[in-house]
């Protein structure tokens, strides 16, 4: 269980009131409609550190803590850097049996940290949640079934040179939150808990787990939308908290900036997405710098460096898998709609 800070930051509020329409794919929308059809359970609009906006839905409140889904990829990130920056990890390029030998043998063998990080390590894995037999509903069937995470991976084959091709993996994030626990000799929830004091989250969390109690770091994380805001706030801040670097800045700008031709967002024929990517964050698109936290089922902590804004947002949207670019897509054109409108 992640404890609440003793000293919990309190958002100063200011009034703000949500622009009525954005624009997206040349259609005007009203943004009240679409807030409802993606089955909206909570949103945040910070600007300047202080709150404009908090409202909830369908019996959720500022204590509800809404599972993140894959959001959790993006404070796993945070870790990993910490962790390098300290010197435990001695390189993103060493491969990841350098430091998790039992994978020798497995399809993540010669898979370097940096690729686990910017999901591009080349494993054959389909993410498709509207398929009944992709793999992370195989996953999800074994897990439950009693079966570790560290297991299953270890089933898992790879199709592709690491490093050169960008193929979302969720299983990439676990193999990193393995890397961390053995590295630092603590859980997720061990080391996640110094980020959460040093920020003031004002909340406790907790982490799903599996039968050997490892943490779900690729998307097991339940927390108060008031918190996930904070996390959003503290990247805005490039890793700084009321002075105190909190996660190395140089790895914030890292974590949003695709370094390599095959994380570039667009039409790009050496990714199977259409956004960027990072270090655990998605790039949605240039010239715009902005760059969010995406869970299934239209989870989102949105970070606009430009206009100094961030918007966290919780969903239940169980329509996400049957349209999951048009959601996402449609929710990057209201974030930057609300993150305009403001004066």
């Amino acid at each position: 269980m992640l404890r609440a800070s003793e000293n919990p930051h309190t958002f100063t509020k200011k009034e703000f009131k949500l622009p009525s329409t954005y624009e997206f794919e040349g259609k005007v929308n009203y943004v009240d409609e679409a807030l409802e059809y993606f089955e909206t359970d909570g949103l945040i609009v910070l600007k300047d550190g202080n709150m404009l906006y908090e409202n909830y839905w369908h019996n959720n409140s500022k204590d509800t803590k809404h599972i993140s889904w894959s959001v959790a990829k993006s404070f796993l990130s945070a870790l990993i850097g910490i962790a390098y920056d300290r010197g435990l990890i001695e390189d993103l390029n060493d491969p990841i049996e350098k430091y998790l030998p039992d994978f020798i043998g497995t399809g993540y063998e010669g898979v370097a940290i940096k690729h686990l990080l910017q999901m591009s390590s080349g494993i054959k894995f389909n993410e498709d949640y509207a398929d009944f037999n992709s793999d992370i509903n195989r996953f999800g069937r074994v897990i439950s079934s009693g079966t570790s995470m560290r297991d299953f991976a270890k089933t898992l084959k790879n199709e592709k040179t690491p490093g050169t091709y960008h193929h979302y993996v969720s299983i990439d994030t676990q193999m990193l939150a393995m890397l961390l626990a053995e590295v630092t000799g603590k859980s997720i929830t061990e080391n996640l808990q110094e980020i959460w004091t040093k920020i003031g989250m004002e909340s406790d969390a907790f982490y799903m787990v599996d039968d050997t109690g490892m943490e779900v770091a690729l998307g097991g994380l339940n927390a108060t939308l008031r918190d996930y805001a904070k996390f959003g706030q503290l990247y805005l801040n490039k890793g700084n908290w009321n002075g105190e670097q909190v996660v190395p800045e140089s790895w914030v700008n890292a974590s949003h900036y695709p370094d390599e031709d095959h994380l570039v967002p667009g039409d790009n024929p050496n990714s199977s997405d259409r956004w960027g990517y990072g270090y655990q964050w998605w790039v949605p698109g240039f010239p715009d710098t902005d760059y969010m936290a995406s869970g299934i089922y239209n989870q989102y902590i949105y970070v606009d460096p430009e206009s100094n804004v961030v918007i966290a947002k919780i969903s239940s949207n169980y329509k996400f898998p049957q349209e999951k670019q048009f959601s996402k897509d449609s929710h990057v054109a209201l974030f930057r709609a609300i993150a305009n409108s403001i004066e």
